[in-house]
């Protein structure tokens, strides 16, 4: 998978002042992000979040899903950190677009779980790809990482791709009462971490 880098620029956020990256995938045609703030490249594994673009999640604030709140943990705890990356990926829906997830948002609102829904469109529950990650990583020359997650797909990507991931952060952040039947599906179908864990 090839990328190309195209710039980066300071973005200061109210959590500190990071650093934005713009990469466009070469094979695919999207475009990504990373994020980072402080040093990157000590020894120390860097604390690093895998967040996938979330429209309604991330800038309309939905309480539908728990998007929106896990980009911001991920952002607090960096900062807080004083060290870490975010890679952005552009895949909306579990990778099957703004519009189909809105397709798949109305099948939910007649009953059907997000599993079910994307499964009803003729997608697999979860479309993401995580093999981007790999050039992005190596951009930044990114070895071994704390992984903000609770999603094991994320860490068997890595794992997968020689990255080393030495410790699991899980983010428990966002329920409400709009989202209790996703989140339960995300453990129960998609295999993601609970709290009690």
């Amino acid at each position: 998978m090839t990328i190309e880098f195209i710039a980066s620029a300071r973005l200061p956020t109210r959590w500190g002042d990071f650093t934005i990256y713009g990469f466009k995938d070469l094979e695919a045609d999207k475009e990504h992000v990373a994020l980072t703030l402080g040093d990157i490249n000590l020894d120390d594994p860097l604390p690093c979040r895998i967040h996938s673009e979330c429209l309604t999640g991330d800038c309309l604030f939905s309480l539908r899903c728990d998007c929106g709140p896990q980009l911001e943990f991920a952002m607090q705890h960096i900062a807080e950190t004083g060290r870490g990356l975010i890679l952005y990926l552009r895949q909306e829906g579990r990778g099957i677009g703004l519009l189909n997830k809105l397709k798949a948002y109305a099948l939910q609102d007649s009953g059907s779980d997000t599993v079910e829904a994307n499964v009803q469109l003729g997608f697999e529950p979860d479309s993401r790809e995580y093999q981007i990650c790999k050039p992005m990583l190596d951009f930044f020359d990114i070895r071994n990482v704390k992984l903000l997650t609770n999603n094991p797909a994320k860490v068997n990507a890595l794992q997968d791709m020689g990255i080393e991931v030495s410790e699991i952060i899980p983010i428990h952040t966002g329920a409400n009462p709009h989202n209790e039947t996703y989140l339960a599906v995300k453990i129960d179908k998609l295999g993601h971490m609970s709290k009690s864990r």
